[in-house]
């Protein structure tokens, strides 16, 4: 299988009803069970990682892995870089064979985020590469998570219309109560805001934060347009948790069985994501 662009997934979910889950992976093991609980339930998906990831692996080699992991799947993927934070890394992820890209500048003035983007879009849209950009800021829900502040400030629908216009982005990122991280709270979303921004622009709309959101807000906010959801939390926290067992029960067991094994809760969250958003039997 080869990576598809994002625009193309999208597309078919907003035609169909459903959303398209983007799952946070940093390495062999979490793209391949990701890939591999999307290829059993027959589900378009979407793996992605940024610079919250590129310790583990600099954009070239984590490009490498996954086109390699890839090739053992045959369902419809991309590859996402997920809040990108520089043009630079924009960059040196089209260069890695990425499908889709975002350059979030959302914490920054209007005027500055569109004319970056607008950018990216020029750059990107040559190579066949899906945009996605940001407007209002989705901040942080804990202190766990690398991505956004700790402050949100919410999609303003009239400034949606501008910045689609301006940008020529294929993909918004919207800000109406979600945040990133685990919820401490239940978050309170702005159905009517949203409602709002998909009369207004008619791009695919995506949700940050998709972690911990109950499941009677996540299909509504799918029907009235949610094409994308983000999904990293809970996958971190399974591993987490997996690892400190492993290591807490066997101190001394060989770490890459340890490993190994605790790897074993990703595909779990990834079915049960694929199930929620509607994607299952989509492929």
């Amino acid at each position: 299988m080869k990576f598809r662009p994002m625009s193309e997934l999208l597309a078919d979910a907003r035609a169909r009803g459903y959303a398209v889950p983007s799952f946070c992976a940093w390495n062999a093991e979490s793209m391949e069970a990701v890939l591999g609980a999307a290829e059993e339930l027959r589900a378009p998906v979407i793996v992605m990682n940024g610079p919250g990831e590129f310790p583990v692996l600099e954009p070239s080699l984590m490009g490498a892995v996954a086109h390699t992991v890839a090739k053992r799947f045959s369902i419809p993927a991309a590859l996402h870089l997920d809040h990108g934070d520089s043009p630079e890394v924009v960059t040196a992820c089209l260069d890695a064979g990425y499908t889709s890209v975002m350059l979030d500048y959302s914490s920054r003035p209007f005027a500055e985020n569109a004319a970056a983007l607008r950018e990216v879009v020029k750059q990107a849209r040559p190579r066949g590469v899906t945009v996605e950009g940001e407007l209002g800021h989705v901040g942080k829900a804990d202190t766990m998570t690398v991505e956004g502040s700790g402050d949100s400030t919410l999609t303003e629908p009239g400034e949606a219309v501008a910045y689609v216009e301006q940008t020529g982005v294929d993909a918004l990122a919207v800000s109406i109560g979600n945040a990133h991280g685990q919820y401490t709270k239940l978050p309170v979303f702005d159905f009517k805001r949203l409602e709002q921004i998909r009369a207004a622009v008619d791009v695919p709309l995506v949700l940050h934060g998709g972690s911990g959101t109950p499941d009677a807000d996540l299909q509504r906010a799918i029907a009235l347009g949610m094409a994308k959801i983000n999904v990293a939390t809970e996958l971190t926290l399974a591993l987490r948790e997996g690892l400190a067992e492993e290591i807490g029960a066997a101190k001394k067991r060989w770490f890459p069985m340890s490993l190994g094994d605790a790897g074993k809760r990703l595909a779990p969250v990834a079915e049960k994501w694929i199930r929620r958003t509607g994607a299952a039997g989509k492929a």
